[in-house]
């Protein structure tokens, strides 16, 4: 139910992951070219869906807490499993993650944190899991993404602030933040968010889940995408 903090199955995972998400007439506005204007909006939510889906289905992972103003967004993210709650702040992506900090660890000061990008359509869990766990060795952790500039996760041990500096050469900035960066090799699914053509289909290419996959294929047939 929306409003409750939707757990994973078994309970095992110490990760709380917040997501943060535009309202979907805004979002992904760079797809535009390939997308077109009516498959664009149903793409960013798709997009939300198969990331949430493959969090949740996360070993390492207890809940997943959704930060958007958009209600079509939320109520699809809600039934999936995860927590929603609004963008209070209504001021960008940071803010947005700082509202979802402070929301998860009002209620569990203790919760290992972790921000995840919206849009990884190609996003495995068993990827996901070798990053968490990687990052529980570390304060502050981040994973840059394929293209060297952004980046697309990053994580807070139990008693450590996000701090989270998204948007543009952020990758430069989590550095110089003092948060590890995470190289590891085979996590290309959790590097390769998708803002363009070219990340979409670069996305494509490993694999995206079923929502990305279904209205892809629906839209690219559609005369009026």
């Amino acid at each position: 139910m929306e409003g409750e903090i939707a757990t994973n199955t078994d309970l095992a995972g110490p990760w709380t992951l917040v997501v943060p998400l535009k309202p979907l007439a805004r979002a992904k506005s760079r797809l535009a070219p390939v997308a077109g204007a009516a498959l664009r909006p149903r793409l960013a939510l798709a997009f939300a869906r198969d990331t949430v889906t493959a969090a949740l289905s996360c070993r390492a992972v207890r809940d997943v807490v959704v930060v958007t103003d958009d209600t079509e967004a939320g109520a699809a993210l809600a039934a999936l499993g995860a927590r929603v709650v609004p963008d209070e702040p209504d001021s960008g992506l940071n803010a947005a993650l700082a509202h979802g900090e402070r929301t998860v660890r009002t209620e569990r000061p203790g919760a290992a944190l972790a921000a995840l990008n919206a849009d990884l359509p190609a996003l495995r869990p068993a990827e996901l899991d070798r990053v968490l766990d990687y990052s529980a060795a570390f304060p502050r952790a981040f994973v840059t993404d394929a293209a060297g500039i952004g980046t697309t996760f990053l994580s807070a041990a139990p008693g450590v602030e996000l701090r989270p500096t998204f948007g543009g050469p952020s990758r430069a900035r989590h550095l110089d933040s003092g948060a590890v960066e995470i190289v590891l090799a085979g996590i290309d699914s959790v590097r390769q968010d998708v803002d363009t053509g070219d990340d979409l289909r670069a996305a494509l290419a490993l694999g995206v889940g079923p929502h990305t996959a279904g209205h892809w294929a629906a839209g690219v047939s559609s005369p009026d995408r």
